[in-house]
């Protein structure tokens, strides 16, 4: 079945069959996320002396970890997020577009650019939603009923304090033993890649189409964990384009 028919499809017979199991899932993950997000310790633990975050303006970072309906979704309703705009990263391309992409033989993975306010959310903060909220980061190369390099979990950071953090805190998370299979997320200079919003169709997705089959399956049960597990950082109004 071709990715747009699968993703666009109103009757999604296949998601509502699933959907006990669906459930059962979501009960298991949530358990798993409720344990991660207690046991993390502060980045101020991980995170030695001589890498100190940038608070100057404004920072970004680019998320990669399935469809990036949800993955916007999720970051437009975090505290301190200024915008949350769905594109694509990680190719060799100097442009990308939805319908190449989707075929996973381009390099890009659908992503998500997430400018932040530094002195409201820190770049661990963002983490922690990242890997317990946004998506399974210990899925390779797929996330949900989605498969295909397009669909893997990376990020591309900005600076060296982000890439730094980023390897401590994996590393960390990995030393818990909360999920049962290694985090297999990718980490790139986003410098390198660069950064292309997706066409209008794709932003503030989640929003427009609450009741979509596939919304309403894989991501609303995100913002439903995201409140009750880091209420902190959530925001009941999201912060649209």
């Amino acid at each position: 079945m071709p990715k747009l028919f699968s993703r666009f499809n109103v009757i999604a017979l296949s998601l509502y069959l699933l959907a006990s199991a669906g459930l059962a899932t979501y009960l298991s993950n949530r358990y798993v996320l409720q344990t991660l997000s207690q046991a993390l310790p502060p980045a101020s633990s991980i995170v030695k002396a001589g890498i100190k975050e940038p608070t100057d303006g404004a920072q970004s970072v680019v998320f990669a970890g399935g469809c990036f309906w949800g993955v916007q979704s999720v970051f437009q309703h975090t505290q301190g997020v200024i915008s949350a705009v769905s594109g694509y990263a990680g190719g060799l391309e100097k442009d990308a577009q939805y319908t190449f992409v989707t075929t996973g033989s381009t390099g890009h993975a659908e992503a998500v650019q997430v400018v932040y306010d530094p002195k409201q959310i820190s770049y661990e903060q963002l983490l922690r939603v990242y890997l317990t909220v946004a998506h399974d980061p210990t899925q390779r190369n797929a996330q949900y009923p989605d498969e295909g390099p397009q669909y893997r979990s990376a990020v591309f950071y900005a600076n060296d304090y982000q890439r730094q953090l980023t390897e401590r805190y994996i590393a960390q998370v990995d030393s818990l033993e909360v999920f049962t299979r290694p985090i297999v997320t990718q980490l790139t200079p986003l410098a390198s890649t660069g950064f292309y919003p997706a066409e209008e169709a794709h932003q503030n997705f989640a929003a427009k189409n609450p009741n979509n089959a596939y919304i309403a399956q894989f991501d609303k049960p995100k913002l439903v964990t995201f409140k009750s597990l880091l209420p902190e950082l959530f925001r009941e109004k999201p912060v649209l384009l």
